[in-house]
């Protein structure tokens, strides 16, 4: 099930719609005030979406890592971190918190499906630079503030 997810969040990714995304993700980095918005709505859909999904839970505790990735880096306190994974990483995160996608997210699960695709796919190809920035939090390099993810 999780492989045929990854499998079309890889198809997904591949589409110009998400390359538009991509391209924004740029501006977006270099904005801080656009950053934080878009890390916001991200985290409020990834706490507000439920889901009967099996590894659901999981992808969406490392989509909560990214976005606390990217807000270490917009702070400056983490930079190891490809610009690549950071673009393509905040690319999902804008196709993930616009509403026009290519299947709606108002259709009943099917139209959270490719949401949930997308990110599958990002946390397989990306998993190295979580997994890496969640080494970096374990070693006391990162100190949360209070109502922080």
């Amino acid at each position: 099930m999780l492989q045929d997810l990854i499998n079309k969040g890889l198809k997904l990714s591949k589409t110009a719609i998400f390359h538009r995304f991509v391209g924004k993700a740029g501006g977006v980095l270099g904005k801080p005030v656009k950053l934080g918005l878009l890390l916001s709505n991200a985290y409020g859909k990834l706490i507000d979406t439920k889901s009967s999904q099996s590894g659901y839970e999981q992808v969406k505790d490392i989509m909560k890592t990214f976005i606390r990735l990217v807000k270490a880096y917009a702070n400056g306190s983490y930079r190891d971190v490809s610009r690549k994974s950071l673009l393509i990483g905040v690319g999902v995160l804008l196709y993930l918190v616009t509403p026009l996608d290519l299947v709606p997210d108002f259709i009943p699960v099917i139209g959270l499906l490719d949401d949930i695709s997308l990110i599958a796919w990002f946390v397989d190809a990306f998993q190295s630079e979580i997994r890496k920035f969640r080494d970096w939090e374990d070693v006391g390099s990162f100190q949360p503030t209070p109502g922080t993810l």
